[in-house]
């Protein structure tokens, strides 16, 4: 399998960068399979940086990935601090005014992946948090 290979590589020679890179393209597959449209990746502003936007039917959904390569899976809105929450609330409503879509539903999900032996894990996380921490 292609993305079982490109998983290998990453993690023996090209870093942690190339890891999220791939967690992230699996995490748009897995969204767009679930019928999300992808309006942007890795959104950054001053605030902060935003992994993937896009759209679940009316609502702007804005979603984190948590790659790991092992350990507790599942995890991934745990992982989220207080501090990084913050970061991403600012950095939505900056895409949001931007984008001239303040009017619009929004939330926060997770795509949790975990890759260690075989096939990735992945886990969407609707309503992860909200903007209120």
């Amino acid at each position: 399998m292609v993305a079982r290979r490109l998983l290998r590589d990453s993690l023996v020679g090209r870093g942690r960068v190339r890891f999220g890179e791939i967690g992230e393209e699996l995490a748009v597959q897995e969204l767009e399979r679930q019928g999300y449209a992808i309006l942007a990746r890795r959104y950054r502003r001053r605030s902060g940086e935003i992994d993937i936007v896009a759209a679940d039917g009316p609502s702007v959904v804005f979603v984190e990935v948590k790659a790991r390569d092992g350990g507790a899976f599942g995890a991934g809105a745990e992982a989220i601090n207080p501090r990084k929450r913050h970061r991403l609330t600012a950095t939505a409503r900056d895409y949001l005014a931007r984008h001239h879509l303040l009017d619009r539903p929004c939330r926060f999900d997770v795509v949790a992946i975990e890759i260690a032996s075989g096939a990735p894990r992945i886990e969407l996380i609707r309503n992860a948090f909200d903007a209120a921490g």
